[in-house]
């Protein structure tokens, strides 16, 4: 499974380059969010990997989504796609871009890639932890394991370029961070993956294929991620009174558990 993800990523990603070099149309979707082609094409790449080598396996991707293409996924382990996390970095010429695709089983994400074609670099989990890959012309050069780092002196915080909320900024400051770097996308969860920062909050709305690929890697890391009220944050959230299927509730992630306690 982690050779197919990263075969449709890897994919997924150069065709999102190819149109970020070449020009980007951005159109509007009901809700009033960016939507481009790089994110309607990488999609049906990723979908078609996975549906030649798990075509039992139901898909919650972003797009089909939107389109009203919601598969049953009662009782049922199922993927997560956002083929293009992070439209406005992409559209505003950032880096902070991602393809994104888990396994959620149980609830819980078991399995998952980022990668950021701009960066050229990608995080996924493997069968014992978590690694980070180079990639250099569609092709993976290097690899190194990634682990998130214990809890030091220094408490630093990723968060939101582009969705940041004076609840962030008040959580940051009784938690006390020191220090604070702003990155677009899922790679907030892949910065405490590998061991440069601590703590991660979004007090903003995300939907469960922003969060789910960037969180297998963090968890596999050796993090965690939680509700902001110390819930314990899961996936297939259907039928909420409160929210439409699949957004998520604020939440915190975190390189070293209990770390506020």
């Amino acid at each position: 499974m982690q050779q197919v993800f990263l075969d449709a990523a890897l994919e997924a990603g150069s065709t999102i380059m190819s149109i970020y070099e070449n020009g980007i149309d951005v159109s509007y979707k009901k809700d009033q969010s960016p939507v481009t082609a790089a994110d309607e094409q990488a999609e049906a790449i990723i979908l078609a990997h996975l549906a030649r080598s798990f075509p039992d396996i139901p898909v919650i991707a972003e797009e089909s989504v939107a389109a009203g293409r919601i598969p049953d996924i009662t009782g049922k382990a199922f993927f997560l796609v956002d083929p293009l996390d992070g439209t406005k970095e992409f559209i505003n010429r950032r880096e902070d871009f991602t393809v994104n695709i888990a396994l959620i089983e149980g609830r819980v994400p078991v399995a998952g890639i980022v990668y950021a074609p701009a960066k050229g670099v990608a995080y996924r989990t493997t069968a014992d932890g978590a690694e980070k890959l180079i990639v250099a012309d569609g092709a993976v050069v290097r690899s190194e394991t990634i682990r998130c780092r214990p809890k030091g002196e220094v408490l630093t915080a990723v968060a939101s370029r582009s969705h940041n909320s004076p609840e962030t900024e008040e959580f940051m400051r009784q938690i006390g961070v020191s220090d604070f770097t702003s990155v677009g996308s899922s790679l907030k969860f892949c910065l405490l993956a590998e061991g440069v920062a601590d703590v991660y909050p979004r007090f903003g709305r995300t939907m469960e294929w922003d969060t789910a690929a960037g969180d297998a890697v963090l968890r596999a890391a050796g993090g965690t991620t939680e509700c902001a009220d110390n819930t314990v944050f899961v996936y297939g959230k259907t039928r909420q009174a409160e929210d439409n299927d699949f957004a998520n509730p604020p939440f915190i992630g975190w390189a070293h558990p209990f770390s506020r306690r």
